[in-house]
């Protein structure tokens, strides 16, 4: 399968009947997914997509689900499962693209559905690559989108997310609410970690603000095949904070698909 390069990732893509924005990267072989962090989007990778197919030579591809970027907005208020559902819509949004197997690159929430994907839909997950994924709520993490929401309100931070989100606060308010609300603190997904058959690529900036090795020492204890990644003078998002090293790992791990 070889997919354009989107010079503006504005592209629609229908799956369940939405229309999410996509970008797509050129390459050859098993393509690698996008899925963006809980404030992210198609646009908020910068230019990591194209470093990414470029040291690769793989297809990538990164879409901004629905109610972030320029998809559709969310009709509803955001239940604490909301990422058991995103990972439920996979299979349907890789049968939009034609694409029967995938690797996926998750980045904190979208680690957490690459995890859920992986473990409800071993056929079509090739590898997972994770950066800074969170299978369960550590206090560090509540402390840290506490704090951000005075951050948020008090700077320019909406005017930021306004230049990659249709509705910047729309966007921020439903991450911040759900990760604060008391329901959302027995959220875990350890148990599904068991199910999981592809190899794993686990990176973690050792000065993340939002999250722990704990994260990655839990996930490495379940999966049989595991490497790790921690970066130094490197905060929550890994490919950003540490881009060659980062593109570097991805493109050794990919090379080998072996155990580390």
């Amino acid at each position: 399968m070889t997919l354009g390069v989107a010079d503006r990732p504005r592209t629609p893509l229908e799956v369940d009947g939405q229309a999410l924005e996509m970008g797509s990267w050129a390459g050859e072989g098993t393509p690698l997914l996008l899925l963006h962090e809980g404030l992210g989007s198609v646009s908020m990778w910068r230019d990591f997509p194209g470093l990414l197919a470029d040291v690769t030579r793989r297809p990538v591809v990164a879409w901004s689900r629905q109610g972030y970027g320029w998809s559709e907005p969310l009709p509803d208020a955001r239940d604490p499962d909301y990422m058991h559902v995103e990972a439920d819509r996979l299979p349907r949004l890789l049968d939009a693209l034609g694409i029967e197997r995938a690797a996926l690159f998750g980045h904190s929430d979208g680690g957490s559905i690459a995890l859920l994907a992986a473990a409800r839909f071993p056929d079509r997950v090739e590898a997972l690559i994770l950066e800074a994924p969170h299978i369960y709520v550590e206090q560090v993490t509540v402390d840290s989108i506490a704090a951000i929401r005075d951050v948020y309100q008090r700077s320019d931070l909406a005017e930021r997310l306004g230049r990659h989100h249709r509705d910047a606060d729309e966007v921020f308010w439903r991450w911040n609410n759900i990760w604060l609300e008391p329901r959302f603190r027995s959220w875990n997904i350890e148990e599904c970690l068991a199910d999981i058959r592809a190899p794993a690529l686990l990176i973690q900036g050792l000065e993340d603000e939002y999250g722990t090795l704990e994260q990655l020492n839990r996930i490495e204890a379940m999966l049989d095949r595991v490497c790790r990644l921690e970066l130094t003078n490197c905060g929550h998002s890994p490919h950003r904070d540490q881009p060659a090293a980062v593109l570097e790992g991805v493109a050794a791990f990919l090379g080998e698909l072996s155990p580390c």
